[in-house]
């Protein structure tokens, strides 16, 4: 299934998209798409639904992140061999360097991606992320991705100076508003057999700057989720976005980063398209 929400900001309802690629509405059979929805059981009874009974969505919609009620959001630093080679002088970690993001960050796929004030090294990063169904704790590799209600595209925004150069940690860069779009739908892990087999593109105003398959990564999805729940718990709806490829602004040199008026648009065959204007701060 694809599961999606849509509508304007804070009003968002439940949807899943048909084999036509047209909206169909989830609501009132239930209410958003909050942690309790993405256990395997809820899951399970969704997928019975036939879509022609469900109520056609017209128009164009805003979509909004996929997921609602998030309760953690992390990342995972330096996991494609390429990014760490453009990455002069930072080692390939022992094991997943780990960070959050704020929740406050969390926005739809499409939503504009705002400059915030002074800042000037906004950049850009496509990655898989990885949406749980259920609590774990202490998971082993071979059992993580029971553990996984779906996959959905991200692009894990970065402010380099406030990231690197302002005494603290990752977050401070990593956790503006509008800086975590999500989407545009949850792909369910049914349709995923396999996460470490996944495309991932980014362009920025028409200039390809990433391009990879996430077998490129360090460390797989599985090792992520178990090596998380060894050092904590995971619950029902928390967000993991896995790494970016190599390309990003911070790596080019000189470095290019976002202005008011580029357009970042994200791709994958499995996973779906993503498109952010960035503008300044008003």
């Amino acid at each position: 299934m694809k599961l999606l929400r849509y509508g304007p900001v804070g009003q968002e309802r439940p949807g899943l998209l048909d084999n036509e690629g047209q909206i169909r509405s989830l609501y009132p059979a239930i209410a958003d798409l909050t942690p309790e929805i993405l256990g395997p059981d809820s899951l399970k009874v969704l997928s019975a639904i036939d879509p022609r009974k469900l109520a056609l969505v017209k128009g164009p919609q805003r979509l909004g992140p996929p997921v609602a009620g998030v309760r953690q959001f992390f990342a995972i630093g330096l996991n494609y061999r390429a990014h760490i080679a453009e990455a002069v002088g930072m080692p390939t970690p022992p094991e997943p360097l780990v960070f959050n993001k704020a929740l406050t960050s969390i926005c739809g796929p499409d939503d504009d991606t705002v400059i915030p004030r002074g800042a000037t090294a906004v950049d850009w990063e496509v990655e898989l992320a990885v949406v749980m169904g259920r609590t774990a704790s202490n998971v082993s590799e071979s059992e993580a991705l029971q553990y996984v209600a779906g996959y959905c595209l991200a692009n894990d925004i970065s402010e380099r100076n406030w990231q690197m150069g302002r005494g603290g940690q990752f977050v401070k860069g990593k956790s503006a508003p509008s800086f975590g779009p999500l989407g545009p739908w949850l792909i369910t892990q049914d349709e995923i057999p396999d996460p470490q087999a996944i495309d991932l593109k980014l362009d920025v105003s028409g200039v390809t700057r990433q391009v990879t398959n996430t077998a490129d990564m360090v460390f797989s999805v599985r090792q992520i989720i178990a090596h998380l729940s060894e050092v904590m718990t995971l619950l029902p709806g928390d967000v993991i976005v896995t790494g970016t490829p190599g390309g990003v602004g911070a790596g080019m040199k000189p470095p290019v980063y976002l202005k008011p008026g580029d357009v970042v648009t994200l791709t994958s065959p499995q996973l779906g398209q993503q498109r952010q204007r960035a503008r300044a701060f008003e």
